[in-house]
């Protein structure tokens, strides 16, 4: 006797679209039905229940058993996650393959990619619920970051900065407080930085002056001041000038997006290397 229960929602919308489909406990031959609809007409899949893992290509990785979440996006990209943590334990880009099979009640979903050769098998033999999902997203994305982000991104590069630019340390404690950025320029000169998310005012210009002259009492170097920000507020450049300390424009969008792409790369490298 079949434990499945199915459901079928029609959503009120101004376009004739599917129904979301929704399995509870569903068997490996009625989930694999499920599946082979989703992929044939590029649905969302979203799978949760008892699976193991196997990761071929430039390397080699097995994920033993456990209760997972397995997404199949419809541009071709797979992910997997435990029950706790925001990234994936296994994951493909988009552009692969899907293919689903039912092997002795075992369902079965792999996702291929040819350049590079490589595939994520995912095997389920307990499956608590199976979606489709027919989904539209055209709402445009903003990223921002922090301040500590665009610390950060400038560690990671130091061009963004200028060229030359070497960090020292970060969050330097000195009397007045903590530098956000510390380092040597292409002429050995001392380099103070201060970091502003936003518009950076009077006040985070006296600030970078205030750990300069602390620095100036007890090294011998010659020092610049450098204010890291997406802009300055009126009046604020003459102050600059005044002072003797620089503006370097420096964007909370771009940062952000380096240090997306830094952890991709890592999450690759680590799945490469598994």
């Amino acid at each position: 006797m079949c434990s499945c229960s199915f459901i079928s929602y029609r959503r009120n919308t101004l376009r004739d679209r599917n129904p979301l489909t929704v399995l509870i406990n569903p068997i490996a031959a009625e989930a694999e039905k499920a599946v082979r609809v989703a992929f044939l007409h590029r649905r969302t899949l979203i799978v949760v229940g008892r699976c193991n893992v196997i990761y071929k290509g430039r390397a080699k990785s097995k994920l033993e058993p456990g209760e997972r979440i397995a997404i199949l996006k419809s541009d071709g990209s797979l992910l997997i996650h435990r029950s706790a943590g925001y990234e994936p334990v296994n994951w493909q880009p988009p552009g692969c393959i899907f293919n689903v099979r039912n092997r002795k009640d075992i369902l079965e979903i792999e996702a291929r990619r040819q350049r590079p050769r490589e595939s994520v098998e995912v095997a389920f033999d307990n499956i608590q619920l199976l979606s489709v999902h027919d989904l539209t997203d055209l709402g445009e994305f903003s990223l921002y970051a922090s301040e500590e982000d665009m610390q950060k991104a400038i560690l990671l590069d130091p061009s963004m900065l200028e060229e030359g630019f070497e960090p020292i340390s970060y969050e330097k404690k000195i009397e007045p407080g903590f530098v956000d950025v510390y380092g040597i320029d292409m002429n050995g000169k001392l380099v103070v930085v201060e970091i502003k998310r936003k518009t950076a005012g009077k006040e985070a210009v006296l600030q970078l002056a205030k750990y300069i002259n602390a620095i100036r009492t007890k090294s011998t170097r010659e020092v610049r001041g450098i204010l890291a920000a997406p802009r300055i507020a009126k009046d604020v450049q003459r102050m600059l000038v005044t002072l003797g300390l620089g503006y370097k424009f420096v964007d909370p969008k771009k940062c952000a997006e380096m240090l997306r792409r830094s952890q991709t790369v890592k999450l690759a490298d680590f799945l490469q290397d598994s």
